[in-house]
C-alpha cells in the first residue's frame, strides 16, 4: 500500500476559513464560520458565510466548541462588546464548526443536540465536506440536515 503524503498545504493550494467572534449585549457570544476569497477559490469574489451559532444554542455546546478552538490555538477571551474578532481557521476544523452550527441551529432538545454534536465531532473530514456540502448546495437543505440530525440521535424505543 503506497504512503500517505501529508498534505503542506500553503495559502495559496488551500482554501482559506476564518471564525468570526462577536459579543452581544444581554445575547451572548456568537460565532460565525466564513470562507474568506484566497488564490485557490477564484470563484469567491468576497467572503461567504458558512454558518453561525450564538444564543442558547452557543451556550449548551460552548465548552466543547471552546475546548476544541483552545486546542487549536484560538483563544476568545476579551471580545469587546459589538466589536469582532477573526481568527483564521484551518479547512478541516471550519468545515466540522460550519456542519456543526448548522445541523444545531433549530433544535431545541438537549439530549438530541449533545448526540448530534458528538457524532459530528467523531466525523472524519471526508464526511463532514459531504454533508456541509449537501446542506449548502441543495434545493432543500433543511432535509438534507434533519437527515443527518435523525442519523446521530438515539432510537427513542431502545
Amino acid at each position: 500500500m503506497p504512503k500517505k503524503i501529508p498534505d503542506t498545504g500553503s495559502p495559496q493550494t488551500v482554501p482559506q476559513y476564518e471564525l468570526r467572534a462577536r459579543q452581544r449585549p444581554a445575547l451572548g457570544l456568537d460565532l460565525d464560520v466564513w470562507q474568506v476569497p484566497s488564490p485557490s477559490t477564484p470563484n469567491i469574489a468576497a467572503p461567504v458565510r458558512i454558518a453561525g451559532l450564538g444564543g442558547r444554542n452557543l451556550s449548551l455546546v460552548e465548552h466543547r466548541i471552546l475546548r476544541r478552538l483552545g486546542k487549536a490555538g484560538i483563544g476568545l477571551g476579551g471580545i469587546a462588546l459589538a466589536g469582532v474578532k477573526r481568527f483564521p481557521l484551518d479547512e478541516n476544523m471550519a468545515l466540522n464548526l460550519g456542519l456543526l452550527f448548522r445541523v444545531l441551529a433549530p433544535m431545541r432538545n438537549r439530549d438530541n443536540m449533545r448526540a448530534v454534536a458528538e457524532g459530528v465531532e467523531a466525523m472524519a473530514q471526508e464526511e463532514a465536506s459531504y454533508w456541509l456540502g449537501m446542506a449548502m448546495h441543495r434545493k432543500n437543505p433543511r432535509r438534507v440536515l434533519m437527515a443527518l440530525r435523525i442519523l446521530l440521535t438515539e432510537p427513542k424505543g431502545q
